[in-house]
């Protein structure tokens, strides 16, 4: 059997068996169909619309509060290797000096290298 199958569109496992008509992931769980498009998420987007991805680096447009503390995230604060989640706040970061914070996509542009 020469056939490939395609790796999992949730998690990225290249070991997707078929059952019956849909294709399953042992590692997550996920089925889907093959001949379905592929489930894309919403895309995330920058607060000027530029597409953001895993590992990319933003810098903050606007002093940030942050809740619970007199502390403020300043504007131009940059921010390497976020992470995008699912959610309100979609980017998961470490901002130096702060530590591990959520921060929504509007309040974040992309830097372009």
């Amino acid at each position: 059997m020469t056939e490939t199958l395609p790796p999992c569109p949730e998690c990225h496992s290249a070991y997707t068996y078929q059952a019956d008509t849909l294709l399953s992931c042992p590692e997550c769980g996920h089925e889907w169909s093959p001949d379905g498009p592929l489930e894309a998420g919403a895309e995330v987007r920058d607060s000027v619309g530029n597409p953001l991805a895993d590992g990319d680096t933003v810098t903050v447009i606007k002093d940030l509060k942050l809740k619970g503390s007199s502390s403020v995230i300043k504007v131009g604060t940059k921010v390497r290797g976020i992470r995008l989640v699912d959610g309100d706040h979609d980017i998961d970061c470490k901002i130096p000096g702060v530590g591990q914070i959520g921060l929504k996509s509007q309040f974040v542009k992309k830097v372009v290298d």
